[in-house]
């Protein structure tokens, strides 16, 4: 089985409607996610970051990173930025594959499961968990290293993800243990 990680918009600037109570979530979940991100690294995981353009179809990393910062939440979790050699994917929809390089990327690292943490749990996260099933790949939510905006939801969408989608979802870092009696 070959591994890789696929942080879903861990770089945002909370600059939205949710994003107070994501802010919040994240800064709760930083810690957890920055020592997911270094065991994968230490474990020769690759590593994906697929974020949010926000809307600016000019954007690059650079200005992606530079958004992150000045949204505060990374201060103190400087782990959770992505080295130089990672890949960072901008995507314009919930999914991670939906209008992305994604799949090819995947598949040139030969991944057949994808470890999956970010923001929020309850929508990109989500999405993407049922977007990479589709595309044939055996999926981890890494529940400890996803923050939330609203947690009836994300409790709906833990539910929905183990139950109908067939996720395995995850607590504790790499190399992940399933456990769900937590979750429910």
């Amino acid at each position: 089985m070959t591994d890789t990680l696929l942080l879903v918009d861990v770089l945002s600037d909370f600059s939205h409607g949710d994003g107070p109570r994501l802010r919040a979530s994240f800064c709760e979940h930083a810690a957890e996610l920055e020592a997911l991100i270094e065991a994968t690294r230490q474990a020769a995981v690759p590593v994906i970051y697929a974020n949010d353009h926000f809307g600016d179809w000019s954007a690059d990393r650079s200005d992606v990173l530079r958004r992150a910062r000045a949204g505060g939440a990374i201060q103190g979790a400087e782990g959770i930025l992505p080295r130089a050699d990672e890949p960072l994917i901008l995507k314009p929809r919930y999914s991670a594959f939906d209008q992305t390089p994604l799949q090819m990327l995947l598949s040139e690292l030969g991944t057949t499961r994808i470890l999956l943490a970010g923001a929020a749990l309850e929508m990109c996260v989500a999405q993407t968990a049922i977007a990479a099933r589709e595309h044939g790949y055996q999926v981890s939510v890494m529940v400890d290293a996803c923050a939330e905006v609203d947690p009836t939801n994300a409790r709906i969408a833990r539910a929905y993800l183990e139950r109908v989608v067939g996720a395995r979802l995850t607590a504790g870092r790499y190399p992940a243990r399933a456990t769900s009696a937590h979750l429910a």
